[in-house]
């Protein structure tokens, strides 16, 4: 049973790296859009509450940094480096508080909101620290508040809408596929007899 577990949360994991990594075509067009939804990071949300906090913060991880090898976007220095930590954080935990509150609605917002705010805050670290290395650049503390929040606004909204009615429907799924797993393994067993 863990083995097969570990195969549906690593396929899991996988589709949701893919969708992260084809999702910001949407608003690819238009920087400022794509700044403002922040594609990238719904799939990572996902998968840490899904597949759990270690899944999550390696496709978090991953996604970024992935994104901008094959795509040349996000920008590799300083961009996707510090997102590959926000979004790392974003999974992990959301995926960790999400296992210790139990799966429950308010779990949901719960593990979104502190992902969102912890992520958040290390991006900004990521940021002062990559940009400490440039003689030319800076990162002040307008432009934290700028990036995080305020431009990132429309973003936030969508995932604390979007994002929990997607992990209620997928629990639904799982619950529907277990229970019918076990009428099926029960009735199988019934048979051997």
């Amino acid at each position: 049973m863990k083995r097969r577990e570990a195969i549906i949360k690593l396929s899991v994991s996988a589709m949701l790296l893919a969708i992260g990594l084809v999702l910001p075509f949407l608003t690819g067009q238009v920087p400022e859009i794509g700044s403002m939804l922040l594609p990238m990071h719904i799939p990572v949300l996902i998968c840490g509450i899904i597949c759990g906090w270690q899944w999550g913060l390696s496709v978090g991880f991953i996604l970024p940094l992935l994104r901008s090898v094959l795509f040349t976007m996000p920008p590799f220095y300083p961009t996707a480096i510090a997102m590959a930590f926000e979004l790392a954080t974003y999974g992990a935990i959301s995926g960790l508080i999400y296992s210790l509150l139990g799966k429950k609605t308010s779990s949901i917002y719960i593990s979104l909101l502190s992902a969102m705010l912890v992520g958040r805050v290390i991006w900004g670290v990521a940021r002062v620290i990559l940009l400490g290395f440039s003689d030319t650049a800076t990162f002040t503390w307008a432009m934290f508040i700028a990036g995080a929040f305020t431009n990132a606004l429309p973003g936030i909204i969508l995932q604390i809408i979007l994002i929990p009615i997607i992990v209620i429907a997928i629990d639904k799924i799982n619950k529907n596929r277990s229970s019918r797993y076990e009428k099926e393994k029960n009735t199988s067993y019934k048979v051997e007899e």
